[in-house]
């Protein structure tokens, strides 16, 4: 049976990209519903063509990660595009999206957009934040899609790589594809000054083929949920708190109250910045109070 990656799927069609790269239009098989089974763009799959444009979905195979929302499956690194101003720059939420990369063993790798329209003192601040990720272990991107600044480093992480491409809507992720692969035309528009936040622009999940890698421009989403991540897990999902708590006194120590906690110190000195610190007891509440899955 004929194999090959779904690279779109848009109402109850999924669009596989075969070997031999021609787009096959399919259906999937009645048997992933009842095994309650959704194929997700990024799929491995093995398929039965009834013609050269259309076939059935017969069987998807083995995934090595998949996001929920975006929902995307494969994904070898993730895009994580903020912007400096409009909407502003949010520590909390990027780290709450870096937690979710990194649980799912993707790259994380910080884009930040809009430069351009950042004043002096803005800029001065983002270029703080830059620093104090980069410290953490993270590539940091400063860009603009209008002056094309850092779209030259941008453009080399994305060749032979499946990448998603998230972050809350207005950022100016489909901008950004634009500015890499002009023939694409992604629609864009502009901020509510209302709601201070973007319109939906991308109302699918797609593959687009990009500097000989593949990337999924995703509908824009602004908030997420840590459902599966368990208190334990959350240390390694900040690896620069990750990398201090080597050195604490406690197996599984959770860095709040325990004795000799190197995590700590490393906060009280400054060496963690207080955000991340502070951001990281946040979400380990959260999850303490989260209600129990059944």
């Amino acid at each position: 049976m004929p194999e090959g990656k779904i690279i779109k799927a848009l109402s109850g069609f999924y669009y596989v990209l075969s070997d031999e790269e021609e787009i096959i239009q399919c259906r999937g098989r009645g048997v992933f519903r009842k095994n309650k089974i959704t194929p997700l763009v990024g799929d491995e799959v093995v398929y039965q063509a009834e013609n050269d444009k259309e076939g059935y979905i017969l069987e998807v195979k083995e995934r090595k990660n998949e996001l929920i929302r975006p929902p995307i499956a494969n994904v070898d690194q993730a895009f994580l595009v903020f912007s400096s101003v409009e909407p502003a720059f949010s520590t909390a939420l990027l780290d709450r999206f870096l937690v979710l990369v990194e649980f799912n063993s993707i790259k994380p790798i910080i884009c930040i957009t809009k430069m351009d329209l950042a004043d002096e003192a803005q800029q001065e601040t983002i270029r703080g934040y830059a620093d104090d990720y980069r410290k953490a272990g993270y590539e940091v991107l400063l860009t603009s899609s209008e002056t094309e600044e850092g779209i030259n480093e941008l453009a080399p992480f994305i060749r032979g790589e499946i990448s998603v491409f998230a972050g809350q809507s207005g950022v100016g992720k489909s901008s950004l594809l634009n500015v890499l692969r002009p023939d694409l035309e992604l629609k864009t528009d502009d901020i509510s000054t209302h709601l201070g936040r973007g319109k939906h622009t991308t109302r699918h999940v797609e593959l687009i083929e990009i500097n000989d890698g593949y990337v999924a421009d995703t509908p824009g989403f602004s908030s997420l949920e840590f459902t599966h991540i368990e208190m334990e897990d959350l240390n390694g999902c900040f690896p620069d708190i990750q990398e201090k708590s080597e050195e604490c006194k406690f197996r599984g120590c959770l860095h709040l109250k325990e004795p000799k906690c190197t995590v700590k110190e490393a906060y009280d000195s400054g060496e963690i910045p207080a955000y991340r610190y502070e951001h990281y007891i946040a979400f380990l509440q959260e999850i303490k109070e989260r209600k129990p899955r059944y």
